[in-house]
């Protein structure tokens, strides 16, 4: 995947809107989390995938930085867990229509807890202090897909850098659910993977015209620093 580059008259108009082209450029880690969404093996592995995104590997070293620069900084790190149990069938039935009974059967025995697909990526940096989080629709904030919501909240975290695959389903889906819940939200350029540039980037697009803010992992850190140099 190449690097994305928001174009200049779509910087243009969220500076209008905002008075600045980055409204999150500067980040508090003490309120600040990064939500690694469905880096498991079940989208990354060819041989165990049911909707395999070749990229995702490629954003693991990003996501490993921002990760650790956070963490060191006193930030918190989520790695969601796409999941699929009883439930699905029937909470989320709609889904289930939308898709063969073989794509059901395959997403089924990739995703269901325990099965080898359901493991986050081995390479990730999964650290003991993080926190793990069952996702149980594309969105971690939307109602019924996880109690993310609650734990941010329970540790006074308000704002969210969203990473992971793919980029224009569960990660821009978990962006604007987040800030329609009142969390300052990014997503993370190099940090997302989706199976085209084109989809990759028309989802960033997307999100970054009304939704929130879009920086790659670096920026992401130099806020952090940049607040860490205003705290001394």
């Amino acid at each position: 995947m190449h690097p994305f580059t928001i174009p200049e008259a779509v910087a243009a108009r969220v500076a209008a809107r905002c008075g600045t082209p980055h409204p999150f450029a500067r980040l508090d880690p003490r309120r600040t989390a990064l939500v690694v969404i469905d880096m498991q093996n079940g989208f990354m592995r060819a041989d165990l995938a049911h909707a395999l995104c070749p990229m995702a590997e490629h954003v693991v070293p990003a996501i490993n930085r921002l990760a650790g620069a956070l963490r060191q900084a006193g930030g918190a790190i989520y790695w969601i867990q796409n999941t699929f149990d009883a439930r699905c069938e029937t909470e989320w039935s709609v889904m289930q229509e939308m898709a063969t009974p073989e794509a059901r059967a395959r997403r089924a025995a990739s995703m269901s807890e325990g099965m080898p697909g359901h493991a986050l990526w081995p390479a990730l940096d999964v650290q003991g202090g993080d926190e793990v989080v069952r996702k149980y629709r594309y969105s971690a904030f939307i109602q019924g897909g996880s109690d993310l919501p609650e734990r941010l909240r329970a540790r006074g975290l308000d704002t969210v850098l969203i990473a992971g695959t793919v980029t224009n389903c569960c990660c821009e889906s978990s962006a604007r659910d987040a800030m329609m819940l009142n969390f300052r939200t990014v997503m993370v350029s190099d940090g997302c993977a989706a199976v085209t540039d084109a989809e990759h980037g028309a989802s960033l697009i997307g999100f970054y015209l009304q939704f929130g803010d879009v920086l790659t992992a670096d920026e992401c850190i130099a806020g952090l620093a940049t607040e860490e140099r205003d705290a001394a």
